[in-house]
């Protein structure tokens, strides 16, 4: 996987940020944390993300409305939902609101790893000009 890609994790849950941070940062990405969406939305504001990986339930701003800001600003964007509730709802919501993939916790290191190398080989084949080597 290509060293450059920043991802975002946002989780209102310290040991999930970190668990995220460690499996990710083992395949080469450049991974960083915030604790809801109103910090993650500072966040975005000063940093480019390729990925944003984002729990559905968290105080201030929860995912779907974090959800619906990103898309409407950063519609280049990829967007991973997580949610501990595996209903269809919250995923059937996240999908209909723009989210690129969803994961339901608790996950196993490779189901997110493949997740979010599905989602950002999506986000590369969607922007103009780029190939794949």
């Amino acid at each position: 996987m290509e060293k450059g890609v920043f991802i975002l994790v946002v989780d209102d849950e310290p040991l999930l940020r970190d668990i995220l941070i460690k499996i990710l940062s083992k395949k080469g990405y450049q991974v960083e944390t915030a604790v809801d969406g109103e910090e993650a939305l500072e966040m975005l504001r000063q940093q480019k993300y390729q990925l944003l990986i984002s729990d559905i339930k968290m105080p201030r701003l929860n995912g779907f409305e974090l959800l619906k800001e990103v898309k409407q600003k950063y519609p280049e964007m990829g967007v991973i939902m997580m949610t501990a509730y595996g209903d269809s709802f919250s995923v059937k919501d996240s999908l209909l609101l723009g989210a690129d993939e969803y994961i339901t916790k608790p996950f196993k290191s490779f189901e997110i790893n493949l997740i979010v190398e599905r989602a950002y080989w999506r986000l590369l084949s969607t922007q103009k000009g780029v190939t794949a080597n």
